[in-house]
């Protein structure tokens, strides 16, 4: 190396050593000097990461991601790849998180005899690993990090409390392994059990007080469980020190939005859009809103965005379908169609959803659970007739519902639990369908169907503020598990929240879903769920005969007073006219349609489809026979 050569690395590691010091103190002046020895050293994985970290620490999550990738491919065993982990959690792309910090393990592990293992899980090779991984620990029973690898395999197959123990035992192990910990939250908040994941957030707070990363999850965590109010403080205060954080501005919209303090939340979304006007997530959430008005100003400023070519995917859908919201209030419904459509291909190209497996899901529960299956197991599940569900598609009248009834004093509303899904993805051995569930219910001795109907009832129990005799669980996708729901819970209500396909199927297109509604970003995808959810709910008609009461959406809208007792006698419960007066109920309600069902009811969803039906026979074609015969 010549000395002009030295003398620039050495003005380069300086210009490091000080842009790094400044990340604490001073992160956009971190970033500007990072940028600058990028321009000097491209190649340079150690600035291409400090870049990232300054980026994080402002809340500029999607600009943080891109610097991170970066650094990963200067240097495959970057320190990036976990600061990349955490900022794909923040940005809700579990899947891609995972394997960041799958990467972030392989790049830690020196022992050679681990280093294969690692490099499967990071090609997805799970059985390769654990494989490697099992006779390895077998031989070192106390080696953390081949714990915390095993753990991170059954996390990646959803064997979370395989996960969850390891993780525990690594930590009784290495009480100071920050990555195990953060981890073992990680999985504890997957499963819903926010309690624990809190206890384990604070440790990880009590060391490192200003970590976002841990801040964002002790907040998501506290809304899981209804505590609003204290995550509201936690994004204020991140705001407080970090105005430009559009992340943080986001989150407490949300936060508004569930409480129902609708002012504060517009704002929110307004900042989180000043702040990043690509982020187009914020765009979206006011549309989801879906009594917020658009101005022509709003409209030309996301079309504006979707020009830029540097736009990322998930940005570009989310301006998609808050364009379809403002076009369809101006009732120009081919430009709303367009945008609706646009956003729902590119939402799907990111998907694995397999219709056929949901199909075949569906007639393995059909031949499974019969009148006989239901004879032989009576009353084998847990006594308890607390939960009231409400199953469906999403969009189809599921919140009026729970808001009418979380009216009555003897009722609670929650929110969309997860519970029974994850109780049958471990009975299924991680899985919910292609696994053991639910062939392998039939299995299953009384005591154990009567600890899951337990299980279920401590799980939800969290979630149950007020002390009443029953509480509701609206999870929709609820509709594909209610044999499992009547065997382990028999005295449990079970309400289908329906309505006309077509009706339930475009508005199910025309929205987002965070996670979990792959079926619906595709009109044949769509009428194939369709259908297969009629024809299992019909299939339980006469398998449990008065074990689901179906609520038509329509009936609901022309008939309130009516269908609100017929709905009440089911449950055993007295009518009271607070029912009726749902729209004054100031409860949380975690859902998109939270600003509508703070509304008297209206009629004018009904025939909305109608608008869109030109464009809609891929939809009409796939429903075939459920189009017509969709109410019995």
């Amino acid at each position: 190396m010549d000395a002009a050569a030295a003398e620039r690395t050495g003005s380069v590691a300086e210009a490091l050593a000080n842009a790094r010091r400044l990340l604490k103190v001073d992160p956009a002046l971190a970033q500007e000097q990072a940028a600058e020895i990028l321009k000097v050293a491209p190649n340079s994985a150690d600035a291409a990461l400090t870049l990232g970290l300054a980026l994080a620490q402002q809340g500029q999550h999607q600009e943080a991601v891109r610097a991170l990738r970066r650094a990963t491919q200067l240097d495959a065993n970057s320190p990036a790849w976990r600061a990349l982990g955490d900022q794909l959690t923040l940005l809700n792309d579990s899947d891609a998180a995972d394997a960041a910090y799958a990467q972030s393990i392989r790049a830690a592990v020196n022992d050679p005899g681990l280093m294969q293992a690692a490099v499967a899980l990071c090609e997805g090779k799970l059985a390769v690993a654990e494989h490697l991984l099992r006779p390895h620990l077998r031989d070192k029973p106390t080696d953390v990090a081949a714990i915390r690898m095993l753990a991170e395999v059954g996390a990646r197959l959803g064997r979370f409390e395989d996960s969850e123990k390891l993780l525990a035992r690594c930590l009784q192990l290495a009480p100071s392994f920050t990555a195990a910990r953060h981890n073992y939250a990680l999985v504890l908040h997957r499963q819903s059990k926010s309690a624990e994941a809190l206890k384990q957030i604070d440790v990880l707070l009590a060391a490192d007080p200003d970590n976002p990363g841990y801040r964002f999850l002790r907040a998501t965590a506290l809304t899981r469980i209804g505590e609003y109010d204290k995550a509201i403080t936690i994004y204020r205060d991140v705001l407080a020190k970090r105005p430009d954080n559009a992340r943080a501005w986001l989150s407490l919209g949300h936060a508004c939005k569930t409480a129902g303090r609708r002012d504060e939340c517009i704002a929110a979304y307004e900042n989180s859009i000043a702040n990043a006007p690509q982020f187009g997530e914020a765009h979206w959430s006011l549309a989801n809103m879906k009594t917020h008005p658009f101005s022509d100003a709003d409209i030309k400023r996301m079309q504006t965005q979707l020009e830029r070519p540097d736009l990322g995917e998930e940005d570009r859908f989310h301006l998609h379908y808050a364009l379809g919201k403002a076009f369809e209030d101006k009732a120009d419904y081919a430009a709303s169609f367009k945008h609706y459509s646009d956003g729902a291909r590119i939402r799907r190209t990111g998907l694995s959803y397999d219709a056929t497996e949901t199909a075949q899901a569906a007639r393995e529960h059909e031949a499974l659970f019969t009148r006989e299956f239901f004879a032989k197991r009576k009353d084998q599940g847990a006594s308890d007739a607390d939960p009231i569900f409400i199953v469906g598609l999403p969009r189809s009248g599921s919140t009026l519902i729970e808001q009418i009834l979380a009216s009555h004093s003897m009722v609670e509303g929650t929110m969309e639990l997860p519970d029974i899904i994850m109780m049958a993805k471990n009975v299924g051995g991680g899985k919910v369908r292609g696994g053991a569930y639910p062939a392998a219910l039939a299995q299953l001795r009384p005591e154990e169907v009567k600890a899951l109907g337990a299980e279920y009832i401590e799980r939800t129990r969290v979630q149950r503020k007020e002390g009443k005799p029953f509480f509701i669980d609206k999870m929709p996708n609820n509709s594909q598990h209610v044999g499992f729901i009547h065997l382990i819970l028999p005295k449990a209500k079970i309400i289908d929240a329906r309505r006309h396909p077509m009706a339930a199927c475009f508005a199910a297109f025309k929205q987002h879903f965070a996670r979990g509604q792959g079926f619906t970003y595709d009109e044949d995808e769509l009428g194939r769920y369709y259908s297969d959810y009629v024809s299992l709910m019909r299939h339980f008609d006469a398998a449990a005969p008065g074990a689901v009461h179906r609520v038509m959406y329509e009936d609901m809208v022309a008939n309130t007073e009516a269908e609100v007792r017929r709905l009440l006698g089911y449950l055993g419960l007295p009518f009271e006219p607070a029912c009726l007066q749902f729209h004054e109920n100031t409860r949380a309600v975690r859902t998109a349609s939270s600003e509508q069902v703070r509304q008297p009811i209206y009629a004018s969803a009904i025939e909305h489809w109608r608008n869109y039906e030109r464009w809609l026979d891929p939809l009409k074609a796939a429903l075939g026979p459920a189009l017509s015969n969709y109410r019995n």
